[in-house]
């Protein structure tokens, strides 16, 4: 080989490959971002006419109330459904439960996961593994705004403290209205949502920082190593997790919606 030909090989190789088509893959790379789109972009419409609702969020006889109200604070709430109380003015464009929406948002759109997932699908950066970028320019998040996601952390702290609300809620479903013991499908509906809503914190790549990130002996913090390995299986399933979590929450807030609407009845096991 000789020299003018190793300069301009060694050229290529330390930028993008030179090739005119946009990628040489031939399966459907397509396919993924398109259903990334389609799956976030309905959850997104149906979570905010919902969160604006305002309506049929809460049954009274059996204390369910949807996550996507909780902790419903708003001086507009049912008090039977203000654990927390009632603080915040009563207008439309304000959520029932705008101390914790903002920040379930913010927890879930700087997540790692969600940010593949979104920036291949709807910004095409890029659309994915082996497919030329789009974009003639890639500062990564190093600029306002995505310099933002960087706070994923602090933002995990506030979802952990609103998963507590959650459990609170899933506890209080099981104390009927009359003060009795009662277990529906609602309840089961709820803890289930609760349990999921867990796991997917716990498989935050955050969490997983911050049980084990900064130890450099193992050996000599056996508790927790034992957890940082638990957290770790987690978090190689913290994709699934992503989209379990998603799907109960819509799941359990059409439930709690049918029956306060009066479409469906509880299925009742007790009480």
């Amino acid at each position: 080989m000789s020299s003018t030909t190793a300069t301009s090989g060694s050229a290529t190789a330390a930028g993008r490959a030179q090739i005119a088509a946009r990628t040489l893959r031939t399966d459907r790379w397509w396919l993924p971002p398109l259903l990334n789109i389609v799956g976030l972009g309905a959850w997104v419409v149906y979570a905010t006419v919902r969160a604006f609702m305002q309506n049929w969020y809460f049954v009274p006889e059996y204390n369910y109330l949807t996550p996507f109200y909780s902790p419903c604070v708003s001086n507009g709430c049912v008090e039977q459904a203000a654990h927390f109380g009632r603080f915040l003015p009563d207008v439309w464009w304000l959520p029932y439960a705008a101390i914790s929406l903002p920040f379930l948002l913010l927890f879930r759109l700087t997540c790692y996961y969600y940010r593949k997932a979104y920036y291949r699908a709807f910004w095409a950066s890029p659309p994915a593994c082996a497919v030329a970028e789009p974009h003639k320019k890639y500062t990564g998040e190093t600029r306002f705004p995505l310099l933002f996601q960087n706070l994923h952390r602090y933002f995990f702290y506030i979802a952990a403290l609103i998963s507590l609300v959650n459990t609170y809620d899933a506890v209080q479903s099981f104390i009927k209205a009359d003060g009795g013991f009662g277990l529906g499908l609602g309840n089961i509906i709820l803890v289930a949502n609760v349990v999921l809503l867990w796991l997917y914190t716990a498989s935050c790549h955050s969490c997983r920082s911050i049980i084990g990130g900064r130890l450099n002996h193992f050996s000599k913090h056996p508790v927790r190593y034992r957890a940082w390995t638990q957290v770790t299986k987690l978090n190689g399933k913290h994709m699934q997790l992503a989209w379990a979590t998603l799907a109960s929450l819509a799941i359990t807030d059409a439930y709690i919606m049918a029956v306060s609407a009066g479409w469906i009845s509880d299925l009742r096991i007790v009480g």
